[in-house]
């Protein structure tokens, strides 16, 4: 299978459900995202002057970020699969001309070289072969170029995620265990496999070190639970299902909250990151 047909499934699911619903959650998504990505941006640190592209830029958040570290003698290139985001990330930059979006798959479209930094907020997990895609990337920077990233650790430390989707399958039919690395949020939970796949693509002085925050999807069980029926590994469970299946599902869920608050958790929930590191 080619790269670009392993990436399919991928792109056209960015450009149908998977797009319109981050769209639909970006204002309640992006304050659980950006400490997560402003850690990765920091240790990226970005120059004055310095060229960068973000990697599955989504709708441009952490590319303004950088972009104004750069400055107006720089320049940010974001890409994404996704058209919705890209658009949205088009408005968003609009009279930024440091900062340029494209349509694209960043694993295969051709891009210039010369570039200070690879960047990217939770955007590189994705890719059918990722020594291939890193290779490819790694040829868009100068030598001495700087990649850097954040992605999420194991999915079941990823509570955020885990809980919500424990609580549901009971309620929904049996799924299809995901092959292991197969391309998905927690393709890139084994840290010695993030190091294997950026070594195999060329990538020198290679680090992974953890970040731990917590996300927190309400303040109450009802925005809780909406929240996290919408996101992460559920969501596209929950888009198969019946109405019925659904439901059942979704008051699993809040009662999963419910029983939090009364034993005093409240909503907040762990969320496990590596910061991944290399030079060209």
């Amino acid at each position: 299978m080619s790269a670009q047909a392993g990436n399919a499934d991928q792109i056209a699911y960015w450009n149908g459900v998977g797009g319109k619903q981050w769209l639909a959650r970006h204002d309640g998504m992006e304050p659980q995202l950006a400490p997560l990505g402003l850690a990765a941006v920091e240790a990226a640190a970005p120059k004055t002057g310095e060229r960068v592209i973000d990697i599955g830029c989504g709708t441009g958040t952490t590319s303004l970020r950088i972009a104004d570290l750069v400055g107006n003698g720089g320049a940010v290139l974001g890409v994404d699969v996704s058209e919705p985001l890209i658009e949205a990330a088009r408005h968003n930059a609009a009279g930024r001309p440091n900062v340029q979006f494209l349509l694209g798959d960043a694993s295969q479209h051709k891009l210039e070289g010369g570039f200070d930094l690879l960047f990217s907020r939770f955007g590189v997990m994705f890719f059918a072969d990722p020594a291939a895609a890193f290779g490819h990337l790694r040829s868009a920077l100068k030598p001495g170029g700087r990649l850097t990233f954040v992605c999420w650790r194991p999915f079941k430390e990823n509570e955020w995620a885990f809980l919500p989707f424990m609580a549901a399958m009971p309620h929904l039919p049996p799924i299809e265990r995901p092959a292991p690395n197969a391309p998905g949020p927690f393709a890139f939970g084994d840290d010695q496999r993030v190091k294997t796949v950026l070594s195999e693509a060329g990538f020198k002085e290679i680090a992974v070190k953890p970040l731990d925050r917590a996300m927190k999807p309400g303040n109450d069980v009802e925005s809780a639970t909406s929240f996290a029926s919408d996101t992460g590994p559920i969501s596209r469970v929950l888009n198969d299902a019946s109405p019925e299946q659904r439901q059942a599902a979704v008051n699993a869920i809040r009662q999963m909250f419910e029983k939090r608050v009364a034993e005093g958790k409240g909503f907040a929930l762990p969320a496990a990151c590596w910061i991944v590191t290399a030079r060209n």
